[in-house]
């Protein structure tokens, strides 16, 4: 059997025990709607082109499968080993270069309508689709991971600019079938992990940002099927959210709660945001819930030992606030008005992030 098949087979044999969810929710999309061209926060905007140069880095060494590894030694996964942490990033160095440099060039493109930055994005997506970069089976989770974050970083730099007018249709169609290759083996694992492990403990940050990828994808290939398969991820992070706005899988990460805390809400508000672009009010499903998270968030951000007095430990905490911990809210204040949030985004040195493509849809 095809292998597509069989991930549409998994897909909605995983999703079966999410349908009351879906049915209850309000953004069910219909059969006419679906074949709507998707569309990202990004299409809609009018960027004069201007002729200043940019400086376009060389795409860094590509390889079909990463050598990574785990570089937490506690059984929480809250404690770094340095030596592993250092392998690890030497590991990841490549495609990490790959989505800084696309997501810096997008966000020029986006900030000053430069030409030669939109060129440069698509010099570098098409770089590593003509090399099939990263989008081999991984040999463990820490690999699929970073697959996660290749497609989503990347995908979102791509979504940003392409209206441009400046990529070619091969190039276009070259970079559009990595990303489906890349989502692929993302759906793949993750349609044999989640039943396979079960249960909300397992439900976590990674899946969401699975979720966001493939979604990324879905939008840039007009993938339907994709798209429903990224609102799956969506409506899971949205159930395990518990009354009190905390997620069980995040609380369970010792010192780094906080922190996984916000790294899950991260890919759930550009979800969000994803199916804003498409008509689709993703916040208000599920009674709201992602408000619920988002103010469990807020409050541990004021006052970490909310957190402390839950899992026992002192949390981890960087100031000032940036990137993945403040940048959801650059959008999500935009929608719902929050001082507390707003005087955060304020104080922030950034707020971009690689793995959403750089600066968050405002």
């Amino acid at each position: 059997m095809d292998k597509m098949v069989l991930v549409r087979l998994n897909t909605m044999q995983i999703a079966a025990r999410w349908i009351p969810l879906i049915v209850l929710g309000v953004a069910v999309t219909t059969a006419g709607a679906q074949q709507d061209k998707l569309r990202s926060p990004w299409d809609k905007l009018k960027v004069e082109l201007t002729a200043g140069g940019y400086d376009c880095p060389a795409p860094p060494p590509f390889a079909k499968t990463l050598d990574i590894g785990v570089y937490y030694k506690d059984s929480h996964a809250s404690v770094i080993d340095p030596k592993k942490k250092a392998e690890y990033d030497k590991a990841a160095e490549n495609y990490t270069l790959l989505t800084k440099a696309t997501a810096l060039a997008a966000d020029a493109y986006l900030d000053n309508g430069s030409r030669a930055a939109a060129i440069c994005v698509y010099s570098l997506l098409d770089a590593a689709a003509k090399a099939d970069a990263w989008d081999g089976k991984m040999d463990n989770f820490s690999g699929v991971y970073v697959q996660n974050w290749l497609l989503s970083g990347a995908g979102i730099s791509y979504l940003k600019v392409r209206n441009s007018g400046l990529g070619t249709p091969e190039e276009e169609a070259r970079i559009q079938k990595w990303f489906a290759r890349l989502a692929l083996r993302v759906r793949e694992f993750f349609d044999a992990e989640v039943p396979r492990l079960g249960g909300p403990d397992h439900e976590n940050n990674h899946i969401y940002w699975a979720g966001f990828a493939v979604a990324a994808e879905a939008i840039a290939d007009n993938d339907h099927d994709a798209a429903q398969w990224a609102l799956w991820t969506y409506r899971m992070g949205l159930a395990n959210i518990q009354p009190d706005g905390s997620l069980k899988a995040e609380m369970n990460r010792a010192q780094m709660a906080l922190h996984y805390h916000l790294y899950a809400l991260g890919p759930l508000i550009m979800l969000a945001e994803l199916g804003e672009a498409n008509g689709i009010d993703l916040y208000a499903e599920n009674g709201g819930a992602l408000h619920r998270l988002v103010n469990f968030c807020l409050a541990g951000l004021e006052d970490p030992t909310i957190l402390e007095k839950r899992t026992g430990v002192v949390q981890v905490v960087t100031l000032p606030y940036g990137g993945s911990d403040i940048g959801w809210a650059v959008p999500y204040v935009r929608r719902f008005p929050n001082p507390q949030l707003s005087a955060l985004v304020a104080k922030a040195p950034w707020v971009r992030y690689t793995t959403w493509g750089g600066a968050p849809p405002e």
